[in-house]
């Protein structure tokens, strides 16, 4: 592969990303239905790990080599996947809707902004532009889910259970994304991925292990899954990781921004859920907030 090649594919990166993780309310949906949170979560993980060994044995990746690389990346396993999609599907199992689950862990840009904003990190600092394409982007965001938030749907509602649940996978993202971006030092992302979903795996088991509800296979939860394996785990994890090794962590989490509206219109394509014109308003005032966010590093960081 050239350098061009790399370069291209160094640039889309990003979209596929967003393509990808927006995908995972739509799992979701087809899904959570027929099988408890945890216990899917828990399955998920496990076949995610076989996989990944089956690769990492074919290509002889190397393993983190010191004990510490591999509780730093246990701990944001523990955080980036444990806390977060356990958080997430706790919250719509429980009868949250997306648009609202969204909008709660679609503050992580701004939390993020304002963490490095307090401790000064050095070459991470928010410059007073991206301050205002991370406020546009939530704006946007707004925008987007106002028409769930207002209307609702049968069965959308917030309780203190699966609320706390959604702020819960807020903070787990935000922390996570940092604590990779400070502690977790370069190396093969199957390796690293396999290690984080193993330490995701440790936290999610004795909660599996504790809901009463049985995992119903069909084609819905089979499918369900097998996109949550290769997609969501394999592919936008694998992503994800990549992203916050190679960007300034507030530039990378503002994508987070664009997942709510990619969302949307996937709904729209496969289910028929309408969209409005204050949904297409937010989807452009959203493109344009993370747009002023990432510019300046995709030349500093990405484009190199």
């Amino acid at each position: 592969m050239t350098d061009r090649d790399t370069s291209a594919l160094i640039r889309w990166m990003p979209a596929v990303f967003v393509l990808i993780w927006a995908t995972g309310f739509i799992v979701a949906r087809y899904g959570m239905p027929h099988a408890p949170p945890f216990t899917f979560l828990l399955i998920r993980y496990l076949l995610s790990i076989v996989c990944f060994g089956v690769w990492i044995a074919i290509a002889r990746v190397r393993w983190p080599q010191t004990g510490m690389e591999w509780i730093h990346l246990g701990v944001t396993g523990a955080l980036m996947h444990g806390g977060y999609l356990g958080g997430v599907w706790a919250a719509v199992k429980g009868g949250m809707g997306s648009g609202l689950s969204a909008l709660i862990v679609g503050i992580q840009p701004v939390l993020t902004a304002i963490w490095l904003s307090a401790t000064g990190t050095a070459m991470s600092r928010v410059s007073a532009r991206q301050w205002l394409g991370l406020l546009l982007g939530f704006a946007g965001l707004v925008l987007v889910v106002w028409r769930k938030l207002t209307q609702g749907q049968a069965g959308d509602h917030v309780t203190l259970v699966n609320f706390s649940w959604a702020v819960f996978a807020l903070l787990c993202i935000t922390a996570g994304t940092l604590y990779q971006k400070r502690f977790v030092k370069p190396c093969d992302v199957r390796t690293a991925n396999t290690v984080q979903l193993l330490a995701a795996a440790l936290v999610t088991a004795p909660l599996a292990l504790l809901e009463p509800e049985a995992f119903r296979w069909n084609a819905q939860s089979a499918g369900a899954m097998a996109w949550s394996v290769l997609g969501l785990t394999l592919g936008g994890s694998s992503l994800l990781y990549l992203l916050i090794q190679r960007g300034a962590a507030a530039s990378v989490t503002s994508l987070m921004y664009l997942v709510p509206p990619t969302t949307a219109v996937m709904a729209w394509l496969l289910f028929g859920e309408p969209i409005t014109l204050t949904t297409v308003i937010g989807i452009a005032v959203t493109a344009f907030g993370v747009a002023l966010v990432v510019r300046p590093a995709a030349v500093s960081s990405l484009g190199r």
